[in-house]
Parts: C-alpha cells; sequence; structure tokens
C-alpha cells in the first residue's frame, strides 16, 4: 500500500501538448487529497473486480460485503471531484459462473449516479458470411479478436465486457458523431438531420479487439489492462474540447494516459505499483510524450517531491 498523498512517479507533456500526471498512490486516498472539487470532466477507469486476479501488491479477493463497501467510497470519492457535467466511464467483467456481478459492483460504484449509458465492449465476435450481407465483401465466415477461453462445458466463453457510463443527472449531451461510423448506404444520409457528416451514432456495442501478443509478460504485463482504444473512444464521446482534466485512478500500464495524450487531454492517473507506472511511463515516451521530471536536475527533483509531501 501506499497510504497517504500522492508521490509523483512522471510528468510528462504529450505529443500534443497536454499535461499527463503520474502518481504513485492508494486510489481513494489520492481522489481525497490529490484533486480539488468538481476538477475532473471525465474519468475512465477498470477498478479490481474482486475476482483473485494477481496484482502486484492489491488483495483482489476480500470478502464481497467488503468489496463493495469499497467500492462505493470509489463513488463517493469520484462525486466530490466529478464535474456537474462530467462523465464516469466504468469498466467492469465478471465470471462466466457469475454474471451479475458486474451488476452489483456497478451499483455501488454509481449509487449516487445516474446510469446514463450501458456500452458492450465486445472483444472477439464471431460473424458469418451470410449474415454479415454482401457489402461487407466476406468470402468466408470470420471469427476475429482474443478472449480467455473456459474450461467448461457449462459456461460461454466470456468475449465482452461493461462500460457503464455514469452522470450526475442523467442529462450530459454527448458528442456521438465523434466515435460515428459511416452509413452503409449513403442514401441514408440524406434523410436525417444528423447525417451531414456522413456518419451515424455507433450505438452501443463497441468491437475493440486486443492487439496480439507474443510474450504476456514483455507485450501486456498487468492481469487486466484495457486496450487504449476503449477510453479514446469514451473521452471523444463525451466531449474531447470539453475536458480540462481526466481521471483514471487505477492507471495500470497507461491505456487511458496513451488515449488522453493522444487526443491533447490532460490526465492524472494514480496506481500503487510502481512497477506498472514504469510500464505506463514507458508506452507515453513510445507515444511521443516527453518526461518532464526525467529532464530535471536531481536535486529540483527531490525539492519539487518534498514540496508535494509536505
Amino acid at each position: 500500500m501506499v497510504p497517504g498523498p500522492p508521490k509523483p512517479f512522471a510528468r510528462l507533456v504529450g505529443p500534443r501538448g497536454s499535461a499527463i500526471a503520474l502518481d504513485q498512490a492508494d486510489a481513494l486516498d489520492a481522489i481525497a487529497t490529490g484533486l480539488s472539487e468538481r476538477s475532473v470532466d471525465a474519468v475512465v477507469t477498470s477498478p479490481p473486480y474482486n475476482l483473485g486476479v494477481r496484482y502486484g501488491g492489491y488483495d483482489d479477493d476480500r470478502p464481497r460485503p467488503e468489496f463493495l463497501a469499497w467500492i462505493g467510497r470509489l463513488g463517493a470519492g469520484i462525486d466530490r471531484v466529478l464535474a456537474d457535467d462530467g462523465s464516469l466511464f466504468l469498466n467492469l467483467g465478471g465470471p462466466p459462473s457469475d454474471p451479475g456481478w458486474p451488476w452489483e459492483v456497478a451499483r455501488a460504484a454509481g449509487e449516487r449516479f445516474v446510469l446514463q449509458n450501458v456500452i458492450h465492449w465486445v472483444k472477439s465476435i464471431a460473424i458469418a458470411r451470410a449474415h454479415a450481407g454482401r457489402d461487407a465483401g466476406l468470402d468466408r465466415d470470420i471469427a476475429v479478436g482474443h478472449y480467455k477461453p473456459v474450461n467448461s462445458d457449462r459456461y460461454l466463453n466470456a468475449a465482452h465486457e461493461y462500460v457503464f457510463h455514469f452522470t450526475r443527472r442523467g442529462d450530459v449531451a454527448l458528442d456521438r458523431l465523434a466515435i460515428g461510423v459511416a452509413y452503409q448506404d449513403k442514401s441514408n444520409a440524406a434523410r436525417w438531420a444528423s447525417g451531414e457528416r456522413g456518419v451515424r451514432c455507433r450505438g452501443n456495442v463497441w468491437f475493440l479487439p486486443y492487439p496480439t501478443i507474443r510474450r504476456r509478460a514483455k507485450d501486456r504485463p498487468h492481469p487486466a489492462s484495457f486496450p487504449p482504444e476503449l477510453p479514446e473512444q469514451c473521452l471523444k464521446l463525451h466531449g474531447v474540447g470539453r475536458i480540462r482534466l481526466a481521471l483514471d485512478p487505477f492507471v495500470g500500464i497507461g491505456p487511458s494516459a496513451i488515449a488522453a495524450a493522444r487526443l491533447g487531454v490532460a490526465f492524472q492517473g494514480y496506481d500503487l505499483e510502481g512497477e506498472y507506472l514504469s510500464e505506463a511511463r514507458a508506452a507515453l515516451l513510445r507515444e511521443g510524450a516527453k518526461d518532464m521530471l526525467a529532464s530535471q536536475p536531481k536535486a529540483a527533483l527531490a525539492a519539487g517531491t518534498q514540496r508535494s509531501e509536505a
């Protein structure tokens, strides 16, 4: 555990000029002490699911009432820092043997909010040529994406997770066409007032597969991360131009930070594990970000850290 105020880990400038902060801290402590009221416009995060996942120093196998109480405290902390017209995007999944678990967690986390949208993140899908239609141009049935297979004759493989979109009153206007899809029949664009951009609302089913990896320990050294494209679509949906600061209190190896960097959005990320934060920093540098702390003299860096912890 890293109790108390957040400890600065990295301060970067993204390739589009946005400020990106990565701090080592417990999420609840960090939200309570590191952020001011109503300072965050978008939260995109995937907290532990309490499924016994092997993180570094976090116990992901608590008694259910204890875990749900903890998630409720997380929601209360986000309630304090989220702007009046802000969005909370909460990614949750569950085991095939307990499909209602993500909804229990979402209810606990979102008790103070209104559930405005439920997004289905599809990680793998099989499409029959006959069902795709002629315009799809398929010459065979296809199966795309990745999933963790279930060794059971009772349960189906879990090929999707949820993204629960919470707002304060359920009335936040979204930039739906920022993640729109092109009309398959171009004549449909002329039939709708919103069709002038040539795209329509994507809907609440998003197919976003993980990239193929060869060595998990090297290519995805985190037991439960999402691809950067998922938080990127969430931020676009909320409206990039309205985001002063985006937050991920469980930033892990940094996919949400990468999404913010790509979009030019200011970002704050927290995580308990320094190893994950190191991976996040390295991923941001590969995206073209520059680490401002690394460029400072050691004496100045130490003084800055002491001031932040005072």
